[in-house]
Parts: structure tokens; sequence; C-alpha cells
């Protein structure tokens, strides 16, 4: 999953960061509404985490930018140090798909993040299947021939995109798109060595295969 974190506290944006990038999830900051503007201009994310007190462009414009783009993908949640019922209706009314007063519970903001997440794609089981694998999203467990797999968060990331591809090819590139974040260099072999070590962690019989100038599925 693909968010970006548009929030003008420094501290809490980066601990938001620390928390996703536990779940797996790539994450991108902006520190102001324009430059969440920007990076909604040139990345098609999952979710957006909105303050709504942002400066530069107020978060409620920001929203309403969001909304009013055609085929519009992306979900929003709108966080706020306001709580109260008529500035949640207000949010809701902008087009926000999701509402979060401050303060708020991080294990909270991931649930929403993910329930939000499951409406920006097709929809898709509960839990993801190929054969003897089994990946549980929501729990974030992988099991094989019934056993538990421990992945680090990119490999489950990286799996969980293949799987929900439904045997469709997935290139390195749109791999390093969806599942790492604009930090990640492009030029680099990331991709390649996270696929390698999940493999490993799978073992036998193989299930993601290589398709020569193409990518990887399963």
């Amino acid at each position: 999953m693909r968010v970006l974190v548009a929030e003008d506290h420094e501290e809490l944006a980066e601990s938001l960061v620390r928390v996703l990038h536990r779940e797996g999830m790539a994450v991108d900051v902006a520190l102001d509404g324009r430059a969440a503007l920007d990076r909604t201009a040139l990345t098609d994310y999952d979710v957006v985490v909105l303050d709504r007190d942002l400066p530069e462009v107020h978060g409620d414009d920001v929203c309403r930018a969001l909304v009013a783009e055609p085929r519009r993908r992306t979900r929003v949640l709108m966080l706020t140090a306001s709580g109260t019922i008529a500035d949640r209706v207000e949010g809701l009314s902008l087009g926000a798909d999701d509402y979060l007063p401050k303060p708020f519970a991080y294990a909270e903001l991931v649930a929403r993040i993910r329930a939000l997440g499951r409406r920006a794609q097709p929809a898709l089981p509960p839990v993801l299947e190929h054969g003897d694998l089994l990946l549980d999203p929501a729990r974030r467990v992988v099991t094989r021939s019934g056993l538990r797999l421990a992945l680090s968060p990119k490999e489950m990331a990286v799996l969980e995109y293949l799987l929900a591809a439904g045997g469709r090819v997935v290139s390195a590139e749109e791999l390093l798109e969806r599942v790492w974040d604009e930090a990640a260099d492009p030029f680099t072999t990331t991709v390649k060595a996270t696929v390698n070590r999940l493999r490993t962690k799978l073992g036998p019989p193989p299930v993601i295969e290589t398709v020569p100038q193409s990518g990887y599925r399963i």
C-alpha cells in the first residue's frame, strides 16, 4: 500500500512513518498543503492521511482538489485536533472518506488506513491464497503448508502485491512504485534482492516466477 502522510507537525509525521513502515506500507511525507498536492499529482496513492490544518494550502482545499480528480482512486483520511460532531460532518462533506480526531491510537489509524486501502483497490478476498500458501493481510500472517513464515514487512508487502495481482506479470518498476516510497533509488537492485530473499523463505517448490524482460508473477 502506498500512503502519503500530509502533516505539518514533523515529530508526529515521523512517528506515523515509523508505524506505517512497520506495517509494510510505503510512506511519503508532505509538511504542507502545497507539497501534498505536488506529490499527489505525481504519485497514485492508495490513501492520503491529511491533516486538516495544513499551512500553504489548507487541508480542506487539498481534500477538495483530490475529490475533484476524475476517476479518483485515492482515499482520504482526514485528521484534526477538533473532534466535535460538527467538524466531523464538515470534514466528510468535503469528500473525505474517513475522519479521525487527534489524539488517536496508532492501532486505530492503521486499521482505518487498511480499510480505506481495500476500498481503493478492486475487491480482494480476506485471505490471499495460492496452493498451500496463505496470506492474511489483516493479521499480517503468512503460512505455507500450515507453517508460519517469518517475513520482513517489505517481503510481506511484495508477496501481498504479487498475490493480489492474480497471475498478472508485475514489473520491478511497478513493485518499486507500489511497495517502496520516494526515498527508494530506482537504479538499485532492491526489488531483486527482496524477491530473492522472499523466494528462499517460501521454500520449494518455487512460487514466484521470473518472466524475462518483464517482471515477476505468482
